[in-house]
């Protein structure tokens, strides 16, 4: 599940993040809900009910991806999905007080990925153990997921990204898109744009554009066809 790039701008970012599941988990909008202290954009997971990536009025951008390090048995049940683990996230004040202290017992391995302005933070949980890693947020960064691409797979894959960037130095999140729809290791299973015998395909592409205080999320789900765009604004916030 998943291929998400991190790429520093001036005053933000952009986080774009191709969803790999099976067809019959694609929302075709994307969902805004208000919370007790803040607004949140995602698309809502139509069979869970969760989401794998949120931005907030708060300036918090999160999302989430499938495994830890390598695959792992799946062994259901389990107490709760990752999915509803990324919309709790916002409900904390605090992040680093998620990281320390959120229950992970009975959740599924993952790899939740936390941006803001001045913060890129990286939290695995591999069903025994959390890790917490700042990473710089200066730089660029890339992530797949570790239960579809193994690891010499998953070196291949950001390499893809890695040497694009030498031709792009300073793409427009068009272009990131572009990226995320053409991006190709030459085997159609691994490519960024992936399917393997329709029963796991890339459903979306969704991408947060962050500029000072306003947040944009573009939605294109690959299945249906439809788009869909929404914004928002850290005065939102002060609102509630």
């Amino acid at each position: 599940m998943c291929t998400v790039t991190y790429l520093p701008q001036p005053g933000g970012f952009v986080l774009t993040h191709n969803r790999d599941e099976a067809p019959s988990r694609s929302p075709d909008t994307i969902s805004r809900q208000r919370t007790e202290n803040d607004v949140l954009l995602f698309p809502r997971d139509t069979r869970a009910g969760g989401a794998w990536v949120a931005t907030a009025a708060s300036g918090r951008t999160a999302c989430l991806l499938n495994g830890a390090f390598e695959k792992h048995r799946h062994e259901p049940p389990y107490r709760r999905s990752r999915g509803l683990l990324l919309l709790d996230f916002f409900r904390w004040e605090n992040p680093d007080a998620f990281f320390r202290e959120y229950e992970l017992e009975g959740i599924e391995p993952f790899t939740f990925l936390f941006f803001q302005q001045d913060a890129v933070v990286e939290l695995r949980w591999d069903g025994s153990r959390r890790y917490v890693k700042a990473l710089p947020p200066g730089e660029p960064h890339f992530w797949c997921s570790a239960t579809l691409y193994p690891p010499d797979m998953q070196v291949r894959r950001e390499a893809v990204f890695r040497n694009w960037l030498k031709t792009h130095p300073a793409p427009a999140p068009r272009a990131l898109m572009t990226l995320h729809r053409t991006g190709s290791v030459g085997d159609p299973e691994d490519d960024y744009i992936m399917n393997r015998g329709g029963r796991v395909c890339t459903v979306s592409i969704t991408q947060i554009i962050l500029t000072g205080e306003r947040a944009r999320m573009r939605y294109f789900d690959l299945l249906g066809g439809k788009r869909d765009t929404r914004r928002l604004s850290t005065r939102e916030r002060r609102k509630i």
